[in-house]
């Protein structure tokens, strides 16, 4: 049996490219669980993969999608059985191991995690491993204090997946989020999402005092570089900031006034290696707090052919909100 699978080469001469083509079912990689991948969707990573960026692809051809939701149709392990709905975001795959970018995918078991009621398999890829991150995020702000009290919670890269859901999430939950953003015309979006003010990327990009007024409850950084080191002068005493992204710079400059002095937090999120048991929470959690209306005004869906060109966008931060990939369209 064949299906259809996004693959990427790397000709001898060094150029990546990627096209829609049937796979042989016995090419899928080993694995306890094979799945009827019903959605896969973008995310930054799966931009690098698609054009050889970043080194993450080591064998080709590869299939990418980091991640993927959709129904089990075989397992050899007992916590799974055909027709469960199951989503898996992480543990390397679409990168080392094939990934979501396929009409079937075959995984370890451990890497799977349980769909919660409420939430489809279209919605799962609305949120993602962005979307996870986005949870991840304000779980371990709030481990470290933060409520909607304390004041204004600052969320970079706003308009992006991990920052448009981050945005929705502490909206709904009674925050007052400050949106920043490079793309003024996003505006309206994200007050649409519940941002209570838009701040443009460029104010926070300019080189600051090592130590500003304090403005900020919290902070969700999903761009790295000069965004969060000026964040840093401007958080409030006791506060925390989760970096989650580098869409900016990996390259952080800043001093260690604001930690000494003020005693804030940084608080590196990562979701690609997250405990079974977290991603429990998580998932939970999100089908509970993340209004499912406001997810929908932040999707586009796309086939898998349509995705092939989606990967440069990404990279040069030209993709709004959530890309849901159809895998069978």
């Amino acid at each position: 049996m064949t299906f259809n699978a996004v693959v990427v080469r790397k000709d001898q001469d060094g150029v990546v490219g990627s096209s829609v083509e049937q796979v042989e079912r016995s090419q899928l990689p080993d694995g306890e669980v094979t799945v009827a991948v019903d959605f896969s969707t973008l995310n930054y990573k799966d931009g690098l993969c698609l054009t050889g960026g970043g080194g993450l692809v080591r064998n080709y051809p590869h299939v990418p999608g980091i991640d993927f939701a959709g129904m089990v149709e075989a397992s050899d392990d007992t916590r799974y059985e055909a027709g469960d709905k199951v989503v898996l975001t992480g543990w390397r795959v679409g990168e080392v191991q094939w990934g979501g970018y396929a009409q079937r995918a075959r995984v370890k078991a451990d890497w799977l995690v349980p769909l919660p009621e409420g939430i489809s398999t279209k919605n799962a890829m609305a949120i993602g491993t962005a979307g996870l991150t986005a949870m991840l995020s304000i779980m371990a702000l709030e481990d470290h204090g933060l409520t909607p009290e304390r004041g204004e919670v600052l969320v970079t890269g706003a308009a992006g997946g991990v920052g448009s859901i981050a945005t929705a999430i502490l909206a709904n939950r009674g925050y007052e989020v400050a949106a920043v953003t490079g793309r003024p015309e996003l505006a309206r979006y994200l007050e649409h999402l519940g941002a209570r003010s838009v701040v443009a990327r460029e104010e926070l990009e300019a080189r600051g005092k090592p130590l500003e007024s304090e403005r900020w409850a919290g902070c969700v950084d999903v761009v790295g570089g000069a965004v969060l080191a000026r964040a840093l002068t401007q958080m409030n005493y006791g506060s925390s900031v989760a970096t989650v992204g580098l869409a900016g710079s990996p390259v952080l400059e800043t001093t260690v006034l604001p930690f000494i002095l003020r005693g804030v937090n940084l608080l590196g999120i990562d979701s690609v290696m997250q405990p079974y048991a977290n991603r429990i929470v998580a998932w939970t959690r999100l089908a509970a707090e993340l209004p499912l209306d406001q997810l929908d005004a932040m999707v586009e869906s796309v086939s898998l052919a349509a995705v092939t060109q989606l990967g440069p966008a990404i990279l040069n931060g030209q993709v709004k909100g959530r890309i849901v990939v159809d895998v069978n369209a």
